[in-house]
């Protein structure tokens, strides 16, 4: 009968690097869903980056959110995750990112750091069309739901 397909899928996940990130899907008091283009790639979502050694989930959340997005936010809820596998350098890497509902504090947008090439306040509708990943508008759509009880 040939070969066993499932048996190369085992050995391809052994290559597999784990990486595990955290974010947050933060609404200023209009609303509005903060939104960040990440420099090198260009998809749209919301700002995340990887868990510091030492750090919490909520706290790498927290910083990313200050550094991508330039402004100081409030937890108010989990949302979510999103789990995807990417390539770099010829490696996979299987990414987990746990996002966070936030309410923004402080801050300038025009603060962030250089991995965002653009950034906004989007409206909820707005935000929908220009998230570039189908699991970021499903967050979205989940944090909305919660944000709004």
């Amino acid at each position: 009968m040939g070969s066993n397909p499932a048996g190369g899928a085992k050995k391809e996940i052994k290559n597999v690097k784990r990486e595990f990130s955290a974010g947050g899907i933060v609404f200023n008091s209009k609303g509005q869903a903060l939104l960040t283009q990440h420099s090198q790639n260009h998809h749209w979502s919301f700002p995340k980056g990887l868990i510091d050694s030492g750090q919490t989930t909520e706290e790498a959340a927290l910083r990313e959110v200050k550094e991508e997005g330039g402004v100081v936010a409030e937890i108010t809820g989990k949302v979510g995750y999103s789990k995807y596998v990417y390539t770099l350098n010829g490696e996979k890497i299987f990414k987990v990112v746990t996002y966070f509902l936030m309410k923004y504090v402080s801050g300038d947008i025009k603060d962030h750091d250089w991995e965002v090439s653009d950034i906004g306040w989007f409206k909820p509708e707005e935000a929908l069309g220009q998230l570039t990943f189908s699991q970021d508008k499903v967050l979205l759509k989940k944090a909305l739901e919660i944000y709004g009880k």
